[in-house]
């Protein structure tokens, strides 16, 4: 099926989301589409998948105009997507997962568990996905349950797929197995868009790449030609340096301590399973994992958000272990959050608020009871500046601001302050080149500066270009410690999967 696009325009009150796109994706190729967050690369897929009505433009499907009133009119056509976070019931087994919505039933309106099992192996085994259908799927590693995914829109007869950001969530290895099912799907004729910030995956697997920016069509490139440099400069309007400058660190005394740290969730059971290790200061450390084994909960414990249940944590010298959230602040640990809508910042406070929210009631910023508002002021205006944050004014409120300007308003705030410990969850998370660009500089520059520095990302190209020392997470341990320059993506990919490092 050739997919064309003329046109697309999309109005939301205030905002133009869409701006007269127009695009063509052709029978067995791949069209990466790419773009900084809000460039609208998520609203014409909801156009395309039949989420949202376009206010003008022509969706084509071989030739043919087409008019989606519903997903259920896109699904018909034989689009299909694949989200990035995949939309399966972790207690329902793969067959159930895959027939959700279209069941084979028998008599008297009865699932027919049969027909939907044969359903589900046919499709698996006709594309090479080797998935069974009895498995459940919260068994199943996360490479497997995309598999799952792929399965439940192949067998509702899509010819057009949609993958938004397939690889986020994956290993090395199980990236390299996904291009194999791109390679397949391709080779029988699927028309295949695929939504990414990853640039040198773009250009591996991708055959065109369409740049959108602020809404509009800004760019094509060849993929055989382009390179990153060339798509990160069409992305944000100018030229982009993707290489991270940093020199050898020079690691100094141990400012975060972790011993035997175990802590338990609601239920009691272990998510942290006896963590130790050390950051020293001038050196970055890097926590690699795939989401969901502990860092959320790692990071939470080193800055006294969650209890620790056994073990010890040393900050500096001191046992940090039962000490408050504040108390750990005050005591000179930054924290950027992994989620900085819910935890960094909040969004009806002005953006001058909320560079102070960690300290407003502390000298300069309070007397007694009374804020000072000129102090506040200035404060504002020189970190905005400093940070390049771009707001309208220090006086609109948070939620005004873009995610790349949003993160580094928290960053300023954070960095600002002279403290021996960072901790930095997802620091880049969602947010564009640019500012990636940016916020990599001001870490590398802050262990430089002797500030021990402590990175959780589940990007990998982030933590090698950042850590100089990595341990890798596996369900609520670490599994594996290696030097950055003594270890390689793949290596890191095995352990993220479960394997062990070898005893030394």
């Amino acid at each position: 099926m050739e997919l064309q696009l003329r046109g697309i325009t999309k109005r939301f009150p205030g905002v133009l989301a869409n701006d007269d796109i127009s695009l063509t994706a052709r029978s067995g190729t791949v069209l990466a589409l790419i773009g900084e967050n809000g460039a609208g690369k998520s609203t014409l897929m909801n156009v395309l998948t039949g989420l949202y009505q376009a206010d003008a433009g022509e969706i084509l499907i071989d030739g043919q105009e087409q008019r989606f009133r519903g997903p259920a009119d896109s699904i018909a056509a034989g689009i299909g997507m694949v989200h990035q976070h995949f939309m399966l019931v972790p207690v329902f087994s793969v067959y159930e997962n895959v027939i959700l919505g279209a069941e084979p039933t028998g008599r008297f309106g009865v699932l027919n568990r049969t027909q939907a099992r044969a359903q589900v192996a046919e499709v698996s085994q006709r594309y090479g996905l080797a998935v069974d259908p009895d498995s459940l799927v919260e068994d199943l590693p996360v490479g497997i349950q995309q598999r799952v995914e792929i399965i439940k829109v192949l067998l509702r007869g899509a010819r057009i797929l949609i993958f938004d950001e397939p690889t986020a969530v994956l290993t090395p290895q199980e990236v390299q197995e996904f291009f194999g099912i791109v390679a397949e799907l391709k080779s029988r004729g699927a028309t295949i868009i695929f939504i990414t910030h990853k640039l040198k995956e773009a250009l591996a697997v991708a055959d065109d790449i369409t740049v959108l920016r602020d809404g509009r069509v800004v760019g094509h490139a060849d993929p055989r030609t382009a390179t990153p440099e060339d798509l990160a400069a069409m992305m944000v309007g100018r030229a982009i340096d993707l290489e991270v400058d940093k020199s050898p660190a020079r690691p100094g005394s141990s400012v975060l301590s972790l011993r035997n740290v175990t802590v338990v969730d609601d239920r009691g059971r272990p998510v942290l399973h006896s963590i130790s290790f050390d950051v020293h200061a001038g050196e970055i450390v890097g926590i690699a994992g795939i989401q969901g084994n502990g860092q959320t909960e790692l990071v939470q414990a080193i800055t006294g958000l969650l209890p620790v249940a056994t073990g010890q944590i040393e900050f500096t010298g001191q046992d940090i272990t039962r000490m408050s959230p504040r108390a750990r602040h005050a005591a000179g640990m930054a924290h950027v959050p992994e989620d900085r809508s819910r935890m960094g910042f909040i969004a009806s406070f002005s953006v001058k608020e909320n560079l102070i929210l960690d300290s407003y009631y502390a000298a300069p910023y309070a007397e007694g009871i009374r804020l000072v508002r000129n102090a506040i002021d200035t404060t504002a205006t020189d970190l905005v500046d400093r940070y390049d944050v771009r707001p309208p004014t220090i006086d609109n409120a948070g939620s005004s601001l873009s995610g790349g300007n949003a993160q580094k308003m928290i960053v300023a705030r954070e960095f600002s302050r002279e403290v021996p410990l960072l901790v930095c969850a997802q620091p880049t998370r969602g947010i564009d080149v640019g500012s990636i660009e940016y916020i990599h500089e001001q870490i590398v520059r802050k262990r430089d500066e002797g500030v021990a520095v402590l990175i959780v990302s589940t990007e990998l190209d982030e933590i090698f270009a950042l850590a100089d020392r990595i341990l890798v997470m596996f369900s609520g341990e670490i599994v594996a410690e290696r030097r950055t320059t003594d270890t390689t993506p793949p290596e890191i990919g095995l352990f993220m999967a479960g394997q062990r490092a070898a005893a030394s």
